[in-house]
């Protein structure tokens, strides 16, 4: 079975046609493969790759307002699929759907993703607006 690794045209053209004032959540679910897959055969585990990929595009993230606001480390699923598990579970805010639009097209950007499509087996990129939290459930506050 292949997993999620990258947003198709279709989906990004939806994501690019929702645009709205204000900042935006992204909720990252990701699973790393054993062994990153990279087209030229270099070795690395999916970890690394991972790494890399944070290291070579936090320029471009940095720079278009990008910053995590949410970071948890996964322990187990209780209600959902038993055997989902996670590598990587965090919420990055951007200021805008345009500020993510331009980090994706953005030529440093796109030479880094190489290492997350390396190390990725699985993922979920949920697109959240931002809302205040509150004591209760629903929508009570």
């Amino acid at each position: 079975m292949t997993g999620h690794i990258d947003p198709t045209k279709e989906v990004f053209a939806r994501f690019r046609a929702a645009d709205r004032p204000g900042p935006i959540h992204m909720l990252n679910l990701v699973r790393f493969r054993d062994r990153a897959a990279y087209p030229d055969g270099r070795q690395a585990s999916g970890a690394e790759a991972y790494a890399a990929y944070g290291r070579d595009s936090h320029a471009v993230f940095s720079r278009l307002g990008g910053r995590i606001v949410w970071r948890g480390q996964f322990e187990l699923t209780l209600i959902g699929p038993s055997a989902e598990r996670w590598d990587e579970c965090f919420i990055a805010e951007y200021p805008s759907v345009g500020a993510f639009v331009a980090m994706i097209r953005d030529p440093v950007y796109r030479e880094a993703v190489k290492h997350r499509q390396a190390a990725v087996s699985d993922s979920r990129l949920i697109r959240l607006a931002p809302a205040a939290g509150g004591s209760g459930f629903g929508s009570m506050s």
